[in-house]
């Protein structure tokens, strides 16, 4: 990834993106700030622009893109065209039509399940990860776990949005990830 330290954002680098998304107070529970990105797709030019500048921060040396269900799928296929290569799905438990690998992981209450078909990556190919949206990072973390398990070597996670302020960037990070974002907002 490229900045100074991992995930590094000059300010102000991607205030043209930061307007395409819309702030949804109190969704989907009280006190809850929502970043909508359905804004952005909806704007060609904007879907453009986060393309292109995902493709600028792509560590070399990638063969697939892997792309969390299901905004993740999304920015993940736009960036995989954009750089020739593969897209790897991870999805929810039960949604992939064959033989399928998984992971279970924590939610604030709870558990969940992820997939990706078993034969989507060789061993030893170099993924990077991509997602709308980190928040506190359970999902991303999963998928991480769930890329290494298929023997794939994870190079790096990249998002549209970073809220740093639930950690879950720097958990990626803490788990030997580097972490890009292109625009970051405070709170939840």
């Amino acid at each position: 990834m490229t900045g100074a330290e991992p995930g590094h954002r000059p300010p102000g680098a991607h205030d043209d993106i930061a307007a395409l998304i819309r702030t949804i107070p109190d969704h989907p529970k009280p006190g809850i700030l929502f970043r909508d990105v359905t804004t952005l797709l909806l704007d060609p030019r904007g879907l453009a622009m986060v393309t292109a500048r995902l493709a600028g921060l792509v560590p070399a040396g990638i063969d697939l893109i892997a792309g969390i269900e299901a905004r993740g799928f999304i920015f993940g296929a736009a960036l995989a065209h954009h750089l020739g290569k593969g897209l790897v799905l991870i999805r929810k438990d039960g949604k992939l039509p064959g033989a399928t690998i998984g992971i279970d992981y924590a939610l604030e209450y709870g558990t969940d399940r992820i997939e990706m078909h078993e034969d989507a990556c060789v061993p030893g190919q170099t993924v990077l990860l991509v997602d709308d949206l980190i928040a506190t990072g359970g999902t991303a973390q999963a998928a991480v776990r769930l890329l290494r398990q298929a023997g794939a070597r994870v190079a790096g996670a990249a998002f549209v949005v970073d809220l740093p302020d639930l950690g879950g960037a720097e958990a990626l990070r803490a788990d030997g990830v580097p972490v890009t974002s292109l625009v970051g907002f405070p709170g939840h």
